[in-house]
């Protein structure tokens, strides 16, 4: 049987299908309160800039992958407007029941649907836009899931991953400090779960670096691909534009 990384441990892939999905079965309540607790609210500056590069238009098909809570598919229904479509995916089912509801509070409708992101149930060339935000590092086979993104877009359709990457040098001895020393501990307080954000500050780290990733989105079919580092490091959007 195959083994892969979860967090710093080594396990079967099968087996980290199963644990990625308990931390998120176990954080999906207090998902958004996290990520502005974790990131002083910066996540929301993230995703906005994502959304700005993204640059979606009226009528424009869009695919968010591992889409959670909705933040990103929310914002992109204003943009395609009533003659577009956004389809908000995630594999897990907590996840995505969070963000529906979200989402329906908010009074959108869109396409829900849970679904594998290295097995995507869509057509190929059916998309404009295809997004990830903070997903791809969970995936089991990286190099996949990539090939299959490009599949479903359409020629010069666009790939935006937003995920954490490598810190600038300055940065990495409090990033780490951080990570390791203060994250757990405002898991378990807020969320009542350290160890699944010990286990998401440990994803973060086996990760592919900017230009890890960059490589692995021109393996896997695109032709040009730039990143942008915000925060030093600590994020970084790369787009992707297939050939």
């Amino acid at each position: 049987m195959s083994s892969t990384h979860f967090g710093f441990e080594t396990v079967d892939e099968q087996d980290k299908a199963r644990r990625v999905r308990g931390v998120f079965d176990s954080v999906a309540s207090r998902y958004d309160l996290m990520n502005d607790l974790m990131s002083g609210g910066l996540h929301r500056a993230w995703k906005a800039y994502t959304v700005m590069v993204a640059n979606v238009r009226e009528g424009s098909k869009v695919l968010d992958i591992a889409g959670g809570t909705g933040d990103l598919a929310l914002a992109f229904s204003k943009k395609v407007g009533a003659t577009g479509q956004v389809v908000h995916t995630d594999i897990n089912h907590a996840m995505l029941s969070t963000g529906r509801d979200r989402l329906l509070d908010a009074g959108v409708v869109l396409p829900t649907l849970v679904c594998d992101a290295e097995k995507l149930p869509f057509p190929d060339g059916h998309f404009d836009v295809v997004t990830v935000a903070f997903g791809l590092r969970n995936m089991t086979h990286k190099d996949a899931a990539i090939k299959e993104m490009n599949r479903v877009l359409k020629p010069r359709g666009k790939l935006l991953v937003l995920e954490f990457s490598q810190v600038a040098k300055p940065l990495r001895k409090a990033y780490d400090w951080y990570s390791f020393k203060v994250l757990p501990r405002l898991g378990q307080a807020v969320a009542g779960d350290a160890d699944s954000y010990r286990y998401l500050a440990e994803s973060i780290r086996m990760h592919p670096d900017q230009e890890g990733l960059k490589s692995l989105m021109k393996e896997g079919g695109f032709g040009h691909v730039d990143y942008h580092n915000m925060t030093g490091g600590v994020v970084a959007l790369h787009v992707g534009i297939k050939c």
